[in-house]
């Protein structure tokens, strides 16, 4: 459903809901849907959740940005394979991090 212009706003504040189409890959809507089950909300709660915390931030509720030079030769690195640190559990991470648990 749209609402043109000329949309009376008394007629818009009044309904109780209102609809929302979006096409999404098929893939990234079951992933998401699979988080949503699993936190015990629907589809439709989890729009209404974005959509207030976008109206209490008056913007997106997290930072999107273009990655810089340096992230984008990470990720191109590890896509291929580069540069990877494999660990055996938490603690090797840390450790090969140089980080004390």
């Amino acid at each position: 459903m749209g609402y043109g212009i000329g949309r009376n706003m008394w007629e818009v504040k009044n309904m109780k809901t209102a609809t929302i189409r979006a096409r999404s890959e098929p893939r990234l809507k079951a992933d998401a849907e699979r988080v949503f089950r699993k936190l015990g909300i629907s589809s439709s709660e989890a729009i209404n959740l974005f959509y207030s915390q976008v109206r209490l931030s008056k913007g997106l509720p997290f930072p999107v940005k273009i990655p810089n030079a340096v992230t984008r030769e990470t990720f191109e690195k590890t896509d291929r394979g580069e540069d990877l640190i494999e660990c055996q559990d938490i603690d090797d991470m840390f450790r090969k991090l140089g980080m004390n648990r």
